[in-house]
């Protein structure tokens, strides 16, 4: 039967489909097919599907019998997945062992269900878990064409911001200087990598250092990135100067390593700097912060203002691209 696809590459496939679940556009009456390199995952409203992405009328087989876990619980239940764990973030024990259950009963493909025991903490930001089915926490998981392994017990991973990583890794060009600050097991460092960048990558987790390295080989980069376990503050006099792009995916603290930033750029070098913040001013506390680190001494240019997500009631994970230019 036909039916309105979203036509993508194989490689970004998993990234596309939770893009377009997150939207409750996959209509799951219809199977995803792969065909000639390319995934055709069917939607509900074509009208809705962002721009960004190419829909075409597609014959797909219907599921002769969908075994989703909302086909089994009466109701749709949020889960998110990372390679093949899936993750919840449910309050009550019972509910999620009910949810887990479910999970393993229904078509999605899952080795471990965990649910979350505790937040972010640390200056790891590791998180404590459940582990309602299966033993391991390791996982593979998929981006955009590259693989990262990973332990969600030891390392902080969110497969919610492969959107936000693509947009800036296609801003990358092949030959520049890229700095990760905080690059946990490498999803930013290791696509630029990959997009041609000379990378350095540190993180104040040796797990996550670990993997990553790991994860360099993996993706065939490891020629072009070099790794530190440790405080980035700590390694800002051997490459002061170097870099032409960072990158400082530290929302809370990232105020914190402005000066770090300032002394590792470049004659002029692109920041992208994360922060949270409220409603009301998402923007100006960070853009303030990053002028008061790096004037006068350089120029700085805000190119983007961008809200990557909604992070709590009126609070909001922003982006700011800045071009420091040295004066």
């Amino acid at each position: 039967m036909y039916a309105p696809c979203v036509r993508v590459p194989t490689e970004e496939g998993e990234a596309t489909r939770r893009r377009l679940a997150d939207a409750d556009l996959v209509d799951e009456s219809y199977d995803i097919v792969v065909d000639d390199g390319a995934l055709y995952i069917p939607v509900v409203d074509s009208d809705a599907v962002p721009d960004d992405f190419a829909v075409v009328e597609r014959d797909v087989p219907e599921r002769e019998t969908p075994t989703s876990p909302a086909d089994v619980l009466g109701f749709e239940p949020s889960y998110e997945r990372l390679g093949d764990v899936v993750i919840l973030d449910e309050d009550d024990p019972a509910r999620a062992a009910r949810i887990a259950d479910a999970i393993v009963e229904s078509n999605v493909r899952a080795e471990t269900v965990v649910n979350r025991a505790s937040k972010v903490k640390g200056e790891t930001r590791v998180r404590d878990w459940d582990v309602l089915v299966g033993e391991s926490t390791e996982t593979v998981h998929r981006e955009y064409g590259c693989e990262f392994a990973l332990d969600i017990a030891e390392v902080y991973f969110s497969p919610r911001l492969a959107t936000e990583r693509h947009r800036v890794v296609q801003q990358v060009e092949a030959g520049e200087h890229a700095f990760d600050m905080f690059a946990g097991v490498g999803p930013y460092a290791i696509p630029m990598a990959k997009a041609g960048a000379e990378v350095v990558a540190a993180d104040i987790n040796e797990t996550a250092i670990d993997y990553l390295r790991a994860n360099a080989a993996r993706n065939d980069v490891a020629g072009r990135v070099t790794a530190h376990a440790g405080d980035v503050r700590d390694l800002t006099a051997d490459y002061a100067g170097w870099a032409e792009r960072l990158v400082m995916n530290l929302p809370h603290t990232a105020q914190e390593f402005l000066d770090a930033a300032v002394a590792l750029a470049g004659e002029e070098c692109l920041l992208h700097y994360y922060d949270i913040q409220h409603e009301d001013a998402r923007y100006e506390p960070g853009e303030a912060a990053i002028r008061a680190a790096a004037e006068p001494d350089y120029d700085v240019t805000v190119e983007t203002r961008h809200t990557v997500r909604s992070y709590a009631p009126h609070e909001y994970n922003v982006c700011l691209d800045v071009r420091l230019r040295r004066r």
